[in-house]
């Protein structure tokens, strides 16, 4: 049987209490991971040119961009809302800030509508000096995805530092009242349902012995 940290055996609830307190501490989980891929985005960024390799720090402010936008939503019921940027005790355009991330968030996921945003197409001419001038090729040109520079980095950490504080404060206020919840359910009830998995899934292949 799968226990938790202390010990005790541990099964799913199903109430709406619990539904947000999950959303709480997925909404969490997601602004620490934009506080990490800032953390080590710094540091490639702190590195000369002909050391960096141009791909890492644009895989972690894509993924930084991804996850931030992740918490928050539109027209549901979970997730962060502007009013919980407004509530933050930050100084300066926070507002603005956040909005141009989500817009950059947005760029980054979807396709665009106009393909010559992403890239420019072109043809080759000879040289005026050549004589006749003819088409020689075809060039493409792909836009430069241009990467925040280091404030910009920061400003993404500290905004989602201030976020993951007062979303983990919320959801230890919230384990209070999906506690007081459970505690109106049955101990016979609960304890027919099926023990959580609590750690990796058993085996070297992954759930139910499946090959990666």
């Amino acid at each position: 049987m799968a226990t938790s940290s202390a010990g005790l055996p541990t099964v799913p609830l199903d109430l709406p209490s619990a539904q947000v307190l999950a959303d709480l501490a997925a909404t969490t989980a997601d602004l620490q991971f934009v506080m990490e891929c800032c953390k080590r985005l710094l540091t490639e960024l702190a590195r000369p040119d002909e050391e960096r390799d141009a791909v890492v720090p644009q895989a972690l402010w894509s993924a930084a961009l991804v996850a931030y936008g992740r918490c928050f939503t539109t027209g549901k019921r979970f997730g962060l809302s502007e009013a919980d940027v407004r509530s933050l005790p930050l100084q300066g355009e926070v507002m603005k800030f956040h909005k141009w991330v989500l817009a950059e968030r947005a760029r980054l996921t979807s396709h665009p509508a106009d393909p010559f945003s992403a890239a420019a197409v072109g043809a080759a001419l000879t040289r005026p000096e050549a004589g006749t001038r003819r088409v020689e090729g075809i060039a493409i040109l792909a836009a430069s995805r241009v990467l925040v520079d280091d404030q910009g980095v920061r400003q993404l950490g500290g905004l989602a530092s201030e976020l993951a504080k007062q979303t983990a404060e919320r959801a230890t206020a919230q384990q209070d009242t999906v506690l007081a919840d459970a505690q109106q359910i049955s101990v016979a009830k609960l304890s027919q349902l099926e023990p959580l998995q609590v750690g990796p899934p058993d085996g070297p292949d992954g759930p139910d012995g499946a090959e990666s």
